[in-house]
């Protein structure tokens, strides 16, 4: 199969969950995923934690940015054959119709959080390794598992499988 897989990834802010989802994506995907990340209410800039995981891991963070979720409504915007919402909040929002009915999924992450510095980076730690185990599941999925309500029924077993 030579098609390119375009999956939104969306969380209220888009600052970390998403952004990591979305880097992550595009750092494992090889060329059969492009990843985006948006959200309902983004924030001023992605959290610096999230992009330094993904430099660590490799990832060129300089084009990553929080956006708006109405970039993707725009004419001329990429049409996605995947959107996962990877925050409690956004998926629980309207979301907007997306061109070409894109197969959808609720991956749930704790939102990255902690009184101090350390137990911030602990916790975005943990919520990328969480995000990297379900991405390298999808990654893995042999074409057939990536048409119609297989697609679907793939998305749904890799949220179902236990976190790390």
């Amino acid at each position: 199969m030579s098609k390119t897989f375009n999956v939104l990834f969306l969380c209220t802010g888009n600052s970390g969950r998403s952004i990591m989802s979305e880097g992550l994506l595009n750092l494992l995907g090889q060329g059969r995923f492009k990843a985006y990340s948006a959200g309902s209410k983004p924030a001023a800039r992605p959290n610096p934690l999230a992009l330094e995981l993904l430099e660590k891991a490799g990832y060129d963070t300089s084009g990553m940015y929080s956006k708006s979720w109405n970039v993707f409504e725009e004419p001329g915007a990429p049409v996605m054959d995947v959107v996962i919402t990877v925050c409690g909040n956004a998926a629980k929002e309207v979301c907007p119709i997306w061109p070409g009915h894109p197969a959808t999924a609720h991956w749930s992450y704790d939102d990255p959080v902690g009184e101090t510095d350390e137990e911030k980076r602990m916790a975005f730690f943990k919520v990328f390794n969480q995000i990297k185990q379900r991405i390298e599941g999808l990654v893995s999925l042999p074409d057939e598992k990536l048409e119609g309500l297989s697609l679907k029924a793939s998305l749904q077993d890799i949220a179902q499988k236990p976190l790390a």
